[in-house]
């Protein structure tokens, strides 16, 4: 159907690939072929190797999704 909400799930970054690709593994142990969204793009967001991710994935497609926010660590190191 047209109009779906997408599912959006938190995942790992497990495999930075090249042109801005991750390999993301969810909390499941599934892991997913993801991509920085446009936003994501435009705000020069970086993500590295262990990050945490919010991942956004169709119904019908979930091997590949799309990074739409990094998580912000909560307990940062002064």
């Amino acid at each position: 159907m047209m109009g779906e909400e997408p599912i959006r799930v938190e995942g790992t970054v497990a495999e930075v690939r090249p042109n801005a690709t991750f390999r993301v593994r969810l909390p499941n142990g599934h892991e997913v072929l993801a991509y920085l969204s446009r936003k994501a793009k435009r705000e020069k967001l970086s993500l590295r190797l262990g990050d945490s991710a919010t991942v956004e994935m169709s119904c019908c497609d979930l091997s590949t999704g799309r990074i739409v926010r990094r998580k912000e660590a909560s307990d940062s190191i002064s």
